[in-house]
C-alpha cells in the first residue's frame, strides 16, 4: 500500500483518555450496518502505525478479533454487554488495565460505539485509580473528552467502580 492510505485512517470517535497511554473509539470498521471491512483494515493499520501495544475489545461477541490476528495486532477480549454483571467485569478489567499501563503499554479500547457503556467504563476507571476520585467530576472529564453526555447506564458503571476494592 502506498500513498496517503499507507498510514491508515483514524478510527471513528478516537479519543485519548490518558494522553499517549489509553484511548477509546468505536469498533474498528464501524458497527452494525455501517461496518466496512476495508475501513476496518485501514483503521487497524493506523493503530499499528501509532504504536499501540494492544487493542481491548469490550464487544460481547468476538467480532474483529480475527482481523486483528490477520494483521498481527495483539488484542484482549473482555466481553461486556448490558446483561453482564458490571461488578464482576470491572473488578477484573480495572486492575488489568492498571498493570498494563504501569508496564508501559499503549492501549486502545473499543465497544460497538462510543456510548454509555464505554464512556461509563472509562469514567469509572478514573474513579477506581484515584486519578479523578469524585464520580461526578470523572463523568464530567470523560464527557468533555468524548464530546457527549454519559447517561444513566454509564453513570451506574461509575457508581459500581467507586465500590470496587483497589489493588495496592
Amino acid at each position: 500500500m502506498r500513498g496517503k492510505w499507507a498510514a491508515g485512517i483514524v478510527p471513528r470517535h478516537f479519543t485519548w483518555l490518558i494522553k499517549e497511554q489509553l484511548a477509546v473509539c468505536e469498533r474498528l470498521g464501524g458497527y452494525g450496518a455501517n461496518h466496512r471491512r476495508v475501513r476496518r483494515q485501514e483503521e487497524i493499520i493506523w493503530v499499528q502505525n501509532q504504536g499501540f501495544t494492544r487493542i481491548i475489545s469490550l464487544l460481547p461477541s468476538p467480532h474483529n478479533l480475527h482481523a486483528y490476528d490477520e494483521l498481527g495486532v495483539p488484542w484482549q477480549h473482555v466481553p461486556f454487554s448490558a446483561t453482564d454483571e458490571p461488578r464482576s467485569v470491572l473488578g477484573r478489567l480495572y486492575p488489568d488495565l492498571q498493570r498494563q499501563l504501569g508496564a508501559g503499554d499503549k492501549l486502545l479500547m473499543h465497544h460497538d460505539e462510543l456510548g454509555d457503556r464505554l464512556s461509563g467504563t472509562m469514567a469509572g476507571y478514573l474513579v477506581y485509580t484515584g486519578m479523578v476520585p469524585e464520580p461526578h467530576k470523572a463523568v464530567a472529564v470523560v464527557e468533555h473528552l468524548v464530546h457527549r453526555q454519559i447517561g444513566p447506564p454509564g453513570r451506574e458503571l461509575v457508581a459500581v467502580a467507586e465500590t470496587l476494592p483497589r489493588e495496592v
